[in-house]
């Protein structure tokens, strides 16, 4: 099984390629959680996540003939550009397969960093059976997002720097997708301090890692569907498996809304923009999937930011919706003069901000002498919302919350 000496060797591998990314206490989550938290940034790496230090490791193990024949590999987006970069950075040839959906942000980078990229597939799964595909079909070597040894050392480098940086850690809290990232760095951790509990955190949507460890063998989803693109994983790896059964203490998962906060209060208070699997770490400690002490020093791992910024715009709406920052809703009045003043006059004295509104008067669905209308509203908390809803429906308006 992988070891901390291997995790040392990836380190001298990596250093010239990958930055050592930020270890950072924050006021902000531990006034809010009573941890001591401390965020490990590792969405400023390069390329913006830290699937470079795996890539990077695997490469550099490769053989002249190897080199020759090139890479090959499947990645929902973050892998991609850490093997193209990898690859490019040594004169190697890379093919990346891409699910179809995959965000045109991390498309666009990854064939800046020099991969060739093909779209195929529903999902990572998919896009993996074409990447094996062209392996078998052109020579390349296939280089695993996350079920290979030299992969996790690399990842496991996140490991070595958090504990050289803070020794006393208590916790370190780590995404889990295929299990590369976690295994590398409870590998790293363990290995220097056998105390140090790892707690892996799952997307709802994407959740096969807890059922496995119930049942004693790896679960495969018959499909995924969460925000948190960059874990978007059927299954855990076989070799990742056998290291999360060892080492790591427990696994948790977080829904969509729970991550969509995460990265809003993130974005919002420490001005730190991370995607959706980068900020599951952070959810599942903000919501205390799992128990902590007081005082405890708690390490997220923020391992991503690359957020297509389509999604980042749904994303922050869905936050800002969870946090009872922003409100859509339907109502009807009569089709008279001075209807939509009336409606107006109550938002107004419950201090509402009005983004949007919609008049509508010829719905089929409501009467001739009525209107349509639909409002997008600036609100202040779950209080405020609860106080509004009660006074639109007190001055006579039916009010049906869309958002």
């Amino acid at each position: 099984m992988l070891s901390v000496e291997d995790v040392r060797a990836a380190r001298d591998r990596v250093a010239e390629t990958t930055r050592h990314t930020p270890l950072e206490y924050s006021h902000t989550f531990s006034a809010m959680t009573g941890a001591e938290v401390h965020l490990k940034l590792e969405l400023f790496q390069r390329t913006g996540s830290f699937k470079l230090r795996g890539a990077t490791n695997r490469i550099a193990t490769l053989s002249p003939e190897q080199r020759a024949k090139g890479v090959v590999t499947a990645s929902a987006g973050n892998h991609a550009q850490g093997v193209a970069l990898a690859a490019t950075r040594i004169g190697v040839d890379s093919t990346i397969v891409m699910p179809e959906h995959a965000p045109i942000s991390k498309v666009k980078a990854t064939r800046s960093y020099g991969g060739d990229v093909v779209l195929y597939g529903e999902d990572y799964d998919e896009a993996a059976d074409r990447a094996h595909e062209i392996e078998r079909e052109e020579g390349r070597t296939y280089v695993h997002a996350f079920d290979d040894d030299y992969v996790m050392a690399g990842q496991g480098t996140i490991g070595l720097e958090i504990y050289d940086e803070l020794p006393e850690v208590d916790t370190v809290v780590v995404p889990i997708g295929g299990g590369g990232l976690i295994s590398g760095i409870a590998t790293a951790l363990k290995g220097l301090d056998p105390s140090i509990r790892v707690v892996g955190v799952q997307a709802e949507g994407a959740s096969s890692v807890a059922e496995s460890l119930r049942t004693g063998h790896r679960i495969e989803r018959d499909s995924v569907e969460t925000i948190a693109d960059g874990i978007a994983t059927r299954t855990v790896g076989e070799r990742t498996f056998e290291v999360i059964r060892e080492r790591v203490d427990g696994v948790v998962t977080v829904s969509d809304s729970e991550i969509a906060v995460a990265l809003t209060t993130l974005l919002e208070r420490s001005k730190t923009l991370a995607e959706g699997a980068g900020a599951v770490a952070l959810a599942a400690v903000i919501e205390e999937k799992f128990d902590y002490d007081d005082g405890e020093v708690v390490v997220p791992a923020l391992c991503g930011g690359n957020i297509d910024l389509n999604t980042l715009t749904n994303v922050i709406v869905r936050g800002l919706v969870e946090t009872g920052r922003y409100l859509r809703i339907r109502t009807v009045l009569k089709d008279r003069p001075g209807a939509l003043e009336e409606l107006v006059g109550v938002l107004s004295d419950q201090q509402v901000n009005i983004y949007a509104i919609e008049h509508d008067r010829t719905n089929r669905d409501v009467a001739m002498n009525d209107a349509e209308v639909e409002l997008d509203l600036e609100t202040r908390g779950p209080d405020h919302v609860d106080d509004l809803l009660a006074a639109l429906r007190e001055h006579g308006f039916p009010v049906e919350v869309l958002v």
